[in-house]
């Protein structure tokens, strides 16, 4: 559910009440040339500062971090400095800050990253207004680093079992102060890599709620250029997959056998587990793999379900299992595929089953099974969805598409709507494809009916055999390329479109909400995306009008906008009145009828209306007015072509409806010309 954008409705007690207070806990050792970066994110913060309190604590630096802490804290009052002897880790100044704050929310920044200048304004606005113990803000990588996680979604309650959240357990994040003392979470202290992992596991776990903001990025997680990042340190293996199986024993003991902790357990595999089993693997001599092999064996034995064997990747899968079978020698194979040639690329096989090209596949010397290889599911369409516009009535859509290690053969556009589907096929060429799609022979040949179709590409790729072979076939759905700006129409605005027999429709494009997902709403009667968004009209008069009665009013050459009249009771006009209204109408057919009409809560009055006709479907309506029957009218505009017909509101260059106030006149006169 979307956090509202009003700064006020997210404050539960109203908008008066005091906005909580954030500490923001920095642990700095030798960091000086990113502080500028990252403290200077907090000093930017558009929360008021007097809601701001940050602690640095530097975990004894030896490269000036010290002294600039120091001179900072003397130009901001919020800031607090505390200094320690060098304690291995991040733990411990992380803990030295936790018990200094007095916020109401305490966040931890890594003194290598960056906040947005409105992440702590919209977490803590968050926390406030979905009572959270925990808020996670979108995450983007930087610097050749990448994010944990990808958050495209606000929710104001996620569950650990059923969303991306368990993936990202470092500390940047937003907890509540109280609710970490309450359960007395503190970080381990002395460890370089993985310090957060139990601190981050036990929180999530305990949360009564867990929140995501994701309408922006809120931290910048950045990578060093001197390679120094915790992760790409020396470490023990050995001890360090001890310490790990320590920390899942904890995982265990919280969540009981099952599906629940599966899903946990593959994230571990993927994120503690398995990651030693790299370059730093091939690093060591065979005793050494020997050994970290034996450390890891346990973890596999005690966590390595079937369940989460299917759910790694074949790279992963491979290592798993030559880990629980003993087979070192097929582990080190795999390792040095990955880690530098590469494995051969996959493989669409006879029984329709895709393959990764590690080594050892069928191998009848080897005890490496078929479905450690498997990588069918995981093969998704990757596409983009290049341009979308419209030539007269006919939307042509152009963007690029493949599977993965197989790339594709055939391209079909798909129109899905309330269990029908239409299927158009595309131009297919070295990955780029492109469409048309008519209204009027759509569906199978015959017009598209009224309603809103989804848009999805589906490609298809064959084996060595072609179309009388296995073939492998995936769809998506398409999502406009924002990033691929046209400068032309995008084809976004409501049109008129011709459907043949069935007649004129409007028709719109639109983005879904919240994933983006092309739809077209192609509608006769209604009008949910009502056409004419920029028609916007004016009064003009000629001359002068008197009134009669108790007051007197002398009406301006050109009338203000809105055009209500502010008149007396009984008004004789003794000047002309035009109605000018302009509008772009895309797709209008030549023979289409455009009047202006004057409507009141009972009565529709058709004035005598000309039309002009400029480039970009831009059109210009006039009527000439001599007199008119008494009342409040509002203006609108009728187009009519065929059975199709739309009434558009007129509105003032302010966004107003137009409304002309008319005291007295000749009704009958007026009505005679407008018949005529």
């Amino acid at each position: 559910m979307p956090v509202p954008s009003d700064p006020a409705a997210v404050v539960p007690a109203g908008s008066h009440a005091p906005a909580p207070t954030v500490s923001v806990i920095v642990p700095v050792h030798n960091t000086r040339r990113y502080l500028d970066r990252s403290l200077g994110s907090v000093f930017a913060q558009t929360l008021d500062r007097r809601h701001i309190e940050v602690i640095a604590v530097d975990d004894g630096s030896t490269d000036g971090s010290a002294e600039w802490l120091a001179a900072q804290a003397r130009r901001h009052p919020h800031l607090t400095v505390l200094r320690q002897e060098a304690s291995g880790g991040a733990g411990k100044p992380r803990n030295a800050g936790l018990a200094r704050a007095t916020g109401d929310y305490v966040f931890f920044l890594d003194s290598d990253d960056r906040l947005d200048p409105e992440a702590l304004f919209w977490l803590t606005r968050t926390a406030q207004k979905c009572r959270s113990d925990i808020v996670y803000g979108r995450i983007a990588g930087a610097d050749g680093r990448a994010a944990p996680i990808d958050l495209r979604t606000t929710s104001e309650q996620v569950s650990v079992f059923d969303s991306p959240v368990y993936w990202s357990l470092a500390a940047y994040k937003l907890f509540r102060r109280s609710f970490l003392e309450d359960h007395r979470l503190r970080f381990v202290e002395g460890r370089l890599l993985a310090e957060d992992l139990p601190f981050g596991i036990t929180a999530l776990l305990r949360a009564d709620v867990v929140s995501v903001f994701a309408e922006r990025t809120c931290y910048y997680l950045h990578g060093r250029d001197d390679q120094s990042n915790a992760s790409r340190q020396d470490t023990d293996w050995c001890e360090y997959l001890g310490y790990i199986g320590t920390v899942l024993d904890g995982v265990a003991a919280a969540v009981p056998p099952g599906a629940n902790r599966d899903k946990l357990m593959v994230r571990h595999f993927h994120g503690e587990i398995l990651m030693p089993f790299g370059a730093p693997f091939l690093a060591r001599n065979p005793a050494g793999r020997t050994a970290m092999a034996a450390a890891a064996r346990p973890l596999v034995e005690r966590y390595l379900t079937d369940r989460v064997l299917a759910a790694l990747p074949p790279g992963l899968r491979l290592r798993a299992h030559c880990l629980r079978a003993g087979l070192d020698d097929e582990l080190t194979a795999v390792v040095r595929a990955d880690t530098e040639a590469g494995p051969q690329p996959p493989h669409l096989d006879d029984d329709g089953r895709v393959y990764a090209g590690y080594p050892y596949f069928r191998d009848p010397g080897r005890a490496l099974p078929d479905a450690c290889y498997d990588l069918t599911d995981r093969v998704v369409l990757r596409q983009r969805l290049i341009r979308q516009h419209w030539v007269g009535g006919v939307l042509h859509l152009r963007g690029t598409a493949a599977l993965p290690w197989l790339g594709g053969d055939t391209v079909e556009i798909l129109l899905r709507r309330a269990g029908t589907t239409h299927r158009v096929p595309a131009r297919y060429a070295d990955g780029a494809w492109r469409a048309v799609v008519d209204p009027a022979t759509a569906a199978d040949g015959g017009p598209l009916a009224d309603g809103v179709w989804g848009f999805k590409i589906a490609v298809t790729a064959y084996g060595p055999d072609g179309a009388a072979g296995p073939a492998l076939r995936r769809e998506a759905w398409l999502v406009p390329d924002d990033d691929a700006a046209d400068g032309g129409d995008t084809g976004f605005a409501p049109r008129i479109v011709g459907r043949g027999q069935a007649g004129p429709a409007a028709a719109a494009l639109f983005r879904s909400r919240p994933h983006g997902h092309l739809h077209l709403d192609l509608n006769r009667d209604g009008a949910r995306r009502p056409l004419g968004a920029d028609l916007r009209g004016t009064a003009d008069r000629t001359g002068a009008g008197r009134a009669t009665g108790a007051g007197r009013a002398i009406l301006p050459a050109r009338l203000p906008l809105p055009a209500r009249l502010p008149l007396p009771a009984r008004l004789t006009l003794t000047a002309r009145l035009t109605l000018t209204a302009q509008l772009t109408l895309p797709g209008c057919p030549v023979d289409a009828e455009l009047r202006l009409l004057l409507q009141d809560g009972t009565r529709t009055v058709a004035l005598r209306t000309t039309v002009e006709r400029a480039a970009r479907d831009r059109y210009t309506v006039r009527s000439l007015l001599r007199g008119g029957p008494p009342g409040t009218w509002r203006v609108a505009l009728r187009v009519t072509a065929g059975p199709f017909r739309r009434e558009l509101p007129v509105r003032t260059a302010g966004g107003q409806q137009l409304t002309l106030t008319v005291p007295g006149g000749s009704p009958a006169g007026l009505l005679r010309r407008a018949r005529r």
